[in-house]
């Protein structure tokens, strides 16, 4: 077992009363000494260091938070310690896939967050911190990347994504599954990414700005229209595999001429494909077009991944490295190719 530094950030796990009053991280905390939730056998309360660090539902958190956030996140495995990150579920997935594109360590870093409010019967909050403690303090569970802990589950960032607006198993890894799980406070891990998230930590500047945009039926594209000179990338949340109307092909052309476009699928399981159609709007149509396949990653976390990048050099006054953008979502398509 090793030392932990938990940071709260707030979310439902701290809500009270009418949702709005929030635990401090100490009160959060405080959870862990009732009878029906221990701390992990062998962690005991001076291995814990808690980090207050912010009070707010996360669909409030700024890109600058999390560029904060991640900074603390690295010097504090830099100082040995695991580490628990604790927020809300509405962008638990996209702060863990961050996390795991900036602070590259073999130690575990893993979020969690609850369902239900602490004052409500069967509160989830208290376990998923004590899951999320036993994990992030185990050797086993080292060279994994960042992780998500919910409901004894453990999964890859990558991966993880909330599936239901209320359910205690909302977590799933879709076409992936969970790595291991929790079992009577001890992590077992059945399964390693082949790659970590990356081959080098990535950066975040949040004044990089990139949008997406979600296709609908009948779309007629005047969403694309206020793709500007404001954004740096597009990310677009396409039909099926990777698909769009035969109408919108010459507009996001010409926007891949202009800034990096990659296609991602709006359906969030699966993965965009390459050569399979090959009509008008197909996804071979697109990519010989210039956009990027997104590979298994959904549209948030291919988001995420483009603003990293392009925050990390891919653009200049040249013009973005397309090679390289594309090579960053092949490493994770599991082809092995990149």
């Amino acid at each position: 077992m090793t030392r932990v530094t938990v940071f709260t950030l707030g979310g439902t796990i701290s809500a009270r009363g009418d949702g709005a009053t929030r635990l401090t991280g100490a009160e959060v905390l405080a959870g862990l000494g009732a009878p029906s939730h221990p701390a992990p056998a062998g962690l005991a309360p001076e291995d814990i260091e808690l980090r207050d660090f912010r009070r707010v539902p996360s669909a409030s958190l700024t890109h600058e938070d999390l560029a904060a956030l991640a900074a603390e996140v690295r010097a504090a495995v830099a100082a040995g310690s695991g580490v628990v990150v604790v927020q809300g579920t509405d962008t638990l997935e996209e702060t863990a896939f961050l996390l795991d594109l900036l602070c590259t360590t073999e130690r575990p870093v893993v979020v969690t967050g609850a369902l239900r409010r602490a004052d409500l019967p069967g509160a989830d909050g208290p376990a998923n911190l004590a899951a999320a403690l036993a994990v992030a303090a185990a050797p086993a569970c080292r060279n994994l990347g960042v992780l998500v802990v919910l409901a004894d589950e453990i999964h890859a960032a990558r991966h993880a994504r909330k599936t239901h607006t209320t359910s205690l198993t909302t977590l799933a890894s879709p076409g992936a599954g969970p790595l291991g799980a929790v079992v009577e406070g001890e992590p077992r891990v059945l399964l390693r990414p082949a790659v970590p998230a990356t081959p080098r930590p990535l950066t975040l500047d949040p004044a990089v700005r990139v949008a997406l945009v979600t296709l609908s039926q009948g779309d007629r594209g005047e969403l694309l229209d206020a793709v500007d000179e404001r954004f740096q990338g597009l990310v677009v949340a396409a039909f099926g595999a990777g698909h769009a109307p035969a109408r919108l092909v010459e507009p996001l052309a010409a926007l891949a001429r202009r800034i990096p476009v990659v296609l991602a699928s709006r359906t969030g399981s699966g993965t965009t494909l390459a050569r399979t159609y090959r009509g008008p709007g197909s996804e071979h149509d697109l990519i010989g077009h210039g956009l990027i396949p997104a590979g298994p990653l959904d549209p948030p976390k291919a988001r995420i991944l483009l603003q990293t990048l392009l925050s990390s050099g891919a653009a200049g006054p040249a013009g973005y490295d397309r090679p390289r953008i594309a090579a960053a979502f092949a490493h994770l398509d599991g082809s092995g190719l990149a």
